[in-house]
C-alpha cells in the first residue's frame, strides 16, 4: 500500500490540474460571449433594424416594403405587420392580409389627419371563421417636417394593448427617419445633376464662341490645324454634354482638360504655358463629373486672359497613400481674399458672377461626394496668381466611374 501512495497523490494531482483546466476554460468562453441576456437582446434588436434600414433607404416602394415589412414585424412583435399607402397594400409579413380593403381605407384617414388610429374588431368585421384579427394600430410613416404618404400597421389577435400601440409608433417613427435618408440621398442626387447642368450652361456661351472664333482663323491660314481644332472641340463638347453617369476617372477628366487647353493655346498662343505633372497611380481615381475643368477654365479665363504677357497654368496631381492630392495654380493676375470669399458665399446663395459660380458649384460637389472635410482650398492675392487644391480619397463607398 504504501508503495502505491504516490502513483496516487500523481493522479489526484493530475485530476485536480484537469479541473481547473476546464474552469479555466468555461470562464474563458464566458469572458468572450455576450455576457447577459440584456445585450444579446439589445444586440438582436440592432440587428433587426440594420436590416429593416438597407432597403428603406431606397425609398419606399412595394419592393422595399416586401424587403423590410418582415424585419419591420419582428421589431414589433404583432403576429402581422401591413405597409400600406393611400392605394394599395404595399406589403405585408403574417396575419391580416385578407384585411386589405379595410387597412387601406383606415390608412387614407390616417394620412389626411397625420395621427395614429387604433382600431377595433368591430372597425374589421370578417365572415371568415379563421379569422384572428381583433384589432389594428395604424400609424403614419411621418419624416421629419414631412407629411406621411403611408402607412405602418401592426395586426393584433386581442384587443390592441398600449405596449403594441408604442412599439408600433416607435418602429414606424424609426421608419420615417430611413425614408427621409433616403429623400435626401435622392435630393442630392438631383441636386448634383442640377449642378453639372448649371455648369454645362456656363461651358456653353463663352467658351463655344471663343473656340468657334480660334478655329475660324485658321481656316484659310491652316486648314490641317483647323481641321485637328474642330476634331478636339468635338471630342470636348461630347465629353462635357455627355448625359451618363455622375463620375469619371481622373484619367478622363485630364484628356478633356488637354483638349481645352489644345483649343485655348490657338486662340493665346505663346502667351499660355501649360506645366502638367501627374502621378500614374492617381490615373484611375474616381471624382465628380466636370469637378477640375471649372478651374482651369478659371484660371485661364479669369487669372490669365487679363495678364500681360506669358501665363503659366499648372496642373498636378500627387499620389498621397489613401488619397490623390490635386492642385490648379496659376500666375495670373490673382483675386482679393475678401472678395474671393463674398463671391462664394453669394454664388452659394444663387447669385454671382460665373466666377465664382464654377468654384461654388465644385466645392459643394466634392463636400455632398466625399464629406465636408474634402472641399476645395484657395489660395490668392492680388497679383499673385491663384492656387486651388483638392484632397480626394482613392476610394469611396457609391463613386463609381463610368
Amino acid at each position: 500500500m504504501r508503495a502505491d501512495l504516490p502513483t496516487v497523490l500523481a493522479v489526484l494531482a493530475l485530476v485536480a490540474a484537469l479541473a481547473g483546466a476546464v474552469v479555466a476554460v468555461l470562464r474563458l468562453r464566458a469572458r468572450r460571449g455576450i455576457a447577459t441576456a440584456m445585450q444579446r437582446a439589445t444586440y438582436d434588436v440592432l440587428h433587426t433594424a440594420s436590416l429593416a434600414a438597407e432597403p428603406l433607404r431606397d425609398g419606399l416602394t412595394a419592393a422595399s416594403a416586401a424587403r423590410a415589412v418582415r424585419h419591420l414585424r419582428t421589431l414589433i412583435g404583432a403576429v402581422g405587420v401591413v405597409v400600406a399607402d393611400a392605394d394599395k397594400v404595399l406589403a405585408c409579413d403574417g396575419r391580416g392580409q385578407h384585411h386589405a380593403d379595410q387597412l387601406v381605407a383606415a390608412t387614407r384617414k390616417v394620412i389626411a389627419g397625420q395621427r395614429s388610429a387604433v382600431l377595433s374588431e368591430a372597425d374589421l368585421p370578417c365572415d371568415r371563421v379563421d379569422c384572428v384579427v381583433r384589432g389594428a394600430v395604424v400609424v403614419p410613416l411621418l419624416a421629419p417636417r414631412r407629411r406621411a404618404a403611408a402607412a405602418l400597421i401592426a395586426i393584433a389577435d386581442d384587443p390592441p394593448a398600449p405596449g403594441l400601440v408604442q412599439a408600433t409608433r416607435e418602429t414606424a417613427r424609426w421608419a420615417g427617419s430611413q425614408l427621409a435618408v433616403a429623400e435626401l440621398d435622392s435630393s442630392r442626387e438631383r441636386l448634383a445633376k442640377a449642378e453639372v447642368r448649371a455648369l454645362r450652361a456656363q461651358i456653353s456661351p463663352h467658351f463655344i464662341y471663343n473656340a468657334l472664333t480660334a478655329i475660324a482663323s485658321f481656316v484659310r491660314t491652316d486648314p490641317e490645324r483647323a481641321r485637328e481644332l474642330i476634331l478636339e472641340f468635338a471630342e470636348f463638347t461630347r465629353y462635357s454634354f455627355r448625359q451618363h453617369g455622375e463620375f469619371t476617372t481622373l484619367a478622363e477628366e485630364l484628356r478633356a482638360i488637354d483638349r481645352y487647353l489644345t483649343i485655348e493655346r490657338a486662340r493665346f498662343g505663346d502667351r499660355l504655358q501649360v506645366r502638367l505633372l501627374i502621378a500614374p497611380e492617381v490615373l484611375p481615381v474616381g471624382l465628380p463629373f466636370l469637378c477640375l475643368q471649372p478651374l482651369v477654365e478659371n484660371a485661364v479665363r479669369h487669372g490669365l486672359s487679363r495678364k500681360p504677357g506669358v501665363g503659366m497654368v499648372s496642373i498636378e496631381a500627387r499620389d498621397a497613400g489613401a488619397e490623390c492630392h490635386i492642385t490648379v495654380e496659376d500666375d495670373g493676375v490673382g483675386m482679393d481674399p475678401e472678395s474671393l470669399a463674398a463671391g462664394v458665399a453669394a454664388a452659394a446663395a444663387g447669385d454671382g458672377d460665373g466666377q465664382h459660380v464654377g468654384l461654388s458649384n465644385v466645392d459643394e460637389r466634392l463636400r455632398s461626394v466625399f464629406g465636408d472635410q474634402y472641399g476645395l482650398v484657395v489660395e490668392t492675392a492680388l497679383g499673385a496668381g491663384t492656387k486651388v487644391s483638392i484632397r480626394l480619397p482613392k476610394f469611396h463607398p457609391g463613386v463609381r466611374a463610368s
